[in-house]
C-alpha cells in the first residue's frame, strides 16, 4: 500500500510517498521539500500568515511531483496522513484540508499525526534504523523531551523543557549576536570558529535531580555578556557563538547520560532539527562509547521537518496495527497536543 504523508506545521512544506506491505517496515519511495527560510528571512523568524499562504501554494505541486517520481496516480494512494499537531494552528490546517480532500475524493482512509511522532520515528528512515526499545532525546524547534520508547506508540515522557527549547536557546542567542535568520544553525557554523571556553555561560539544571531542562537563563546571560561587549562586538562573536553552543550540548549530553543510568536502556535515538547540530553529535557519540550504548540520528535531511517523516509514522502505526482513530474526513488540528495523547 502506497502511503501518502504531507506535513505543513510551521515553515517547511514537505509531501512523501511510503510504500508499506504487510508486516514489512514502511519503505520510502518518493519525497519533495519546500523551505520557507528565504521567504521569513527579511523579518528575523517565521511569520505564521505568511507561511500559511505559502503552504497553499505549494502542497499541490508537490503532491504533483511526488507521484511522478514513482508513476503512480492518486488512485494508486491506499491512506493519505497529515500533520495534525503541534504546530501553527493556520499552517496546520493547510496540510489538513488538502489531505482530507485527496482523501475523500479517492474515498481512502485519512490519519492525523503527531508531528513529534513522526521526528521520534525520524531515524527508521535511515539504513542503520534503530530497534526497540530506547531512550530518545527529541530537540525540535520549541520542543526538548527525553522519552523511553518500549516499542512502537509506547512512549513515556522522563523530561521536558520548562521554558526555553534548546532550539529556542540557538536560535534567541544568535538573534542576540546580530545572527540572520535561520539563527541556530548559523550560530553553529560559526562556533567553529570559536573558543568554547571564552565565556562560562550557565548550565541550567545540569545538576538538578529530575531529567527537565531549563534554557532562558542561559539567554538572559547572553543578552548581559552582548551588552558589556558592545558597540565592539564583532571580534567576539564565534567565541560567543563556541560557548553559547557548549554549554547548550552540554545539558543535553548530561541529561542524556542520566535518563540511560534511570531506565537502563542501551540505545539512544536522537530526532528533531536540534539533532543536526554536529557537536552534540559528536559529544553523544563520545558518551555513548564511554557507556557502551549504542546512538542513531537521522540523516542530516531528516532532522527538519519534512514529508517523509509522517509517512513513516503513519506506515509503522500501520505495520503495527495501530491506529488514530480518525476515519472520517471532518479533519481538525491541534497547535497544542502532548505526546502522550497518541501513546498506548
Amino acid at each position: 500500500m502506497y502511503i501518502l504523508g504531507i506535513e505543513s506545521s510551521c515553515d517547511e512544506t514537505g509531501v512523501a510517498v511510503v510504500e508499506q506491505t504487510g508486516q514489512n517496515a514502511p519503505e520510502l519511495v518518493a519525497h519533495a521539500l519546500h523551505s520557507q527560510i528565504v521567504l521569513h528571512q527579511p523579518y528575523g523568524g517565521v511569520v505564521p500568515e505568511l507561511a500559511s499562504r505559502d503552504h497553499i501554494e505549494r502542497i499541490s505541486p508537490l503532491v504533483t511531483n511526488v507521484l511522478s517520481q514513482i508513476n503512480i496516480s492518486p488512485k494508486d494512494l491506499g491512506l493519505v496522513a497529515y500533520t495534525k499537531g503541534p504546530g501553527l494552528a493556520g499552517a496546520l490546517l493547510v496540510g489538513a484540508g488538502v489531505a482530507a480532500s485527496v482523501a475523500a475524493a479517492l474515498g481512502i482512509p485519512l490519519m492525523g499525526i503527531h508531528h513529534l511522532e513522526g521526528h521520534l520515528l525520524s531515524p527508521f528512515l535511515s539504513q542503520d534504523a534503530p530497534k526497540f526499545p530506547f531512550l530518545c532525546l527529541l530537540v525540535s524547534g520549541g520542543h526538548t523531551q527525553l522519552m523511553s520508547v518500549r516499542s512502537m506508540a509506547h512512549y513515556e515522557l522522563l523530561g521536558e523543557s520548562i521554558d526555553d527549547a534548546a532550539g529556542e536557546a540557538f536560535d534567541k542567542s544568535a538573534k542576540l549576536l546580530g545572527i540572520d535568520y535561520p539563527g541556530g544553525a548559523e550560530l553553529s557554523k560559526l562556533a567553529k570558529n570559536g573558543n568554547a571556553d571564552a565565556f562560562q555561560f550557565p548550565r541550567p539544571l545540569l545538576h538538578s535531580k529530575d531529567l527537565n531542562f531549563s534554557f532562558a537563563g542561559l539567554k538572559t546571560s547572553v543578552l548581559t555578556q552582548v551588552k558589556k561587549l558592545e558597540p565592539n562586538l564583532e571580534p567576539y562573536k564565534a567565541d560567543l557563538a563556541a560557548s553559547v553552543q557548549a554549554a547548550i550540548v552540554e545539558v543535553l549530553v548530561k541529561k542524556t547520560q542520566s535518563a540511560l543510568k534511570a531506565t537502563g536502556h542501551n540505545r539512544v535515538v536522537v530526532a528533531g532539527g536540534v539533532g543536526a547540530n554536529q557537536s552534540l553529535r559528536s559529544s553523544l557519540l563520545t558518551m555513548a562509547h564511554q557507556m557502551g550504548v549504542d546512538v542513531h540520528f537521522p540523516p542530516l535531511e531528516w532532522c527538519t521537518d519534512n514529508g517523509a517523516m509522517i509517512a513513516m509514522a503513519a506506515g509503522m502505526r500501520v505495520q503495527h496495527g495501530i491506529e488514530l482513530g480518525e476515519r472520517s474526513y471532518a479533519f481538525g488540528v491541534n497547535a497544542r497536543w502532548p505526546l502522550s495523547a497518541v501513546s498506548i
